[in-house]
């Protein structure tokens, strides 16, 4: 997360509730300004010149992924469409891309990682292939806040409505942190550290998380019901 002194939220608040296809340029963009000083991003894309671009191409992608999955892209959001936060999100059983989508993604990747970069993309995909649970869950594969907002529980907001709908059911969720920083946010919203994926070639570490369901603490605030990703 940001060290920054945060800016202060929108007057007029903001809601949560799934993407609309037309923003998923403006959530790359976001993405990529969260995700500007993330060690494997900077680990899978080397030299700061023209990273950030390259790191909205990737979320635009990785958004085009999870599309077929309604309602997997979901954001925060002011009344007048200003973006602050996003989270891509997969319900149990539908976290795994199908091989013929990542074959049909492979150029455009190549595209966003270039030769080497590639490589060590599919060295991360395959560490985390490797390491994901088996038992059904809900997965949490990205979420960004905008730099500007990191601090004022905008992105805490946006994670507690799925997890929520997590306790309600009883249904662990999953994720992994590449940043050792943000790990006590995490910690705050249940989730704990299970082991430590170190990347090859001196690469920097991953660390997976797992949250079981917390017990139903009353009727949830009103809000938009999750989709069946």
């Amino acid at each position: 997360m940001s060290t920054r002194p945060p800016m202060p939220l929108p007057s007029d608040g903001y809601g949560i509730r799934c993407a609309r296809p037309a923003e998923s340029g403006a959530i790359a963009a976001l993405l990529a300004r969260a995700f500007a000083d993330d060690p494997v991003m900077a680990w899978m894309i080397p030299g700061a010149a023209g990273r950030e671009l390259r790191i909205a191409r990737y979320f635009k992608l990785a958004q085009r992924q999870q599309r077929p999955r309604a309602g997997a892209v979901r954001v925060a959001a002011t009344g007048e469409g200003r973006l602050l936060a996003a989270a891509l999100w997969s319900g149990p059983g539908r976290w795994d891309t199908s091989p013929m989508r990542e074959l049909a993604a492979l150029p455009h990747y190549a595209r966003v990682f270039g030769v080497g970069g590639l490589q060590r993309a599919a060295q991360v995909q395959n560490a985390l292939h490797e390491a994901h649970p088996d038992t059904p869950h809900w997965y949490l594969p990205t979420v960004g806040t905008d730099p500007g907002l990191q601090g004022t529980g905008v992105g805490s907001a946006l994670l507690r409505q799925q997890l929520t709908d997590c306790d309600r059911l009883g249904q662990p969720a999953y994720l992994e942190s590449s940043k050792a920083a943000n790990i006590p946010f995490y910690e705050k919203l249940g989730f704990r550290v299970t082991g430590e994926l170190p990347l090859p070639e001196g690469g920097p570490a991953i660390w997976p998380m797992w949250r079981e369901p917390a017990p139903a603490a009353g009727p949830a605030p009103h809000q938009e019901p999750a989709a069946d990703l």
